[in-house]
């Protein structure tokens, strides 16, 4: 039965693990050590240098597995590739290698199934592998130019393909054939019910490693791909400009006149932005013809380029 408290920063960080002993794990992806006494939640992720909602977003997801992710801004990026790396570096590194050497001393190396079972659990394990090399070696640096600032053209996360599937029916079979395979002796039939457990306790693991990544990861790297687009529509239009040679007037424009192109900008007329202003319709006709003199801009669309290219408007508010 799921845990469904939701943990927040003032909790405890020794609560979270009492109350679910597997988030041990996630702690060190987190790079957070033990040894934190009774500080809370928020305490031991300053001193470990992590994002406190992205770590409580983490968990409470895990424990309960529901939320929401996809606008949600709040998340940080660099910490939640910092922990899928580590987790990755946890199950190939550890994980992986540990539950083959169960195998190896639970099975009789000289019958034929335990051999059988052993090339099951490798072909499970080179499936795993795969996947998450795939990720640290397209996926994470794909996500890094993103938060440079610099994406690459040809790769989206639309490209990102998980494969888990395919593993996840190699660890059926492999599960199966543990099973039905019963050593003769008390011992052996001990170890193999242990490593079973292993097994099955690595394959939750799994699955919620998973889901971390379609529910929070995806989503927020889809966020970045979208204010990277905006940038890409914010330099294009710098380029239009800049060709254009609009804003290079040597004659700067007075805020009021500033006022002005906001208020056309945002499609109001003339008695619409007098009122707006508190000044008379021909005070406005005469900024009006100040701008175009001084901008030799003269379209409502030349005006919008120039509003936005100089922080007048914000580019999402903005109907292009």
């Amino acid at each position: 039965m799921k845990n469904q408290k939701t943990y927040e920063a003032d909790d405890k960080m020794i609560s979270l693990i009492r109350d679910n002993y597997d988030l041990l794990q996630q702690l060190g992806s987190f790079g957070i050590s033990l040894g934190f006494g009774d500080k809370t939640v928020e305490q031991t992720c300053k001193d470990n240098d992590v994002d406190t909602y992205t770590f409580l977003a983490v968990v409470n997801f895990t424990v309960n597995e529901n939320g929401s992710f996809e606008t949600d801004e709040k998340i940080s990026v660099p910490t939640l590739m910092r922990y899928l790396e580590a987790s990755h570096a946890y199950f190939l590194d550890f994980q992986l290698p540990y539950i083959r050497r169960e195998l190896q001393e639970s099975l009789n190396e000289h019958d034929s199934l335990a051999k059988l079972i052993l090339r099951f659990y490798d072909e499970y394990a080179h499936e795993i592998r795969r996947h998450m090399k795939y990720e640290q070696k397209t996926l994470f640096p794909y996500v890094q130019s993103l938060i440079e600032g610099r994406p690459a053209n040809d790769y989206d996360v639309d490209t990102f393909s998980k494969h888990h599937s395919a593993a996840d029916k190699k660890l059926r079979e492999l599960k199966l054939l543990i099973i039905k395979y019963l050593p003769q002796d008390g011992l052996h039939n001990n170890q193999l019910t242990a490593t079973l457990h292993d097994i099955y306790e690595n394959e939750v693991w799994l699955r919620q490693h998973a889901m971390v990544e379609d529910h929070i990861f995806v989503p927020a790297i889809r966020r970045l791909e979208q204010l990277a687009r905006q940038s890409d529509v914010t330099r294009n239009i710098s380029d239009m400009v800049f060709k254009a040679g609009v804003g290079q007037s040597s004659e700067a424009l007075s805020d009021r006149e500033k006022d002005v192109i906001i208020a056309l900008v945002q499609g109001m007329q003339n008695k619409e932005i007098a009122d707006h202003l508190c000044i008379s319709v021909n005070t406005v006709i005469t900024h009006r013809r100040n701008i175009a003199r001084k901008l030799q801009i003269h379209s409502p669309a030349g005006l919008t380029i120039y509003a936005i290219v100089n922080n007048l408007v914000d580019i999402s508010t903005v109907k292009l």
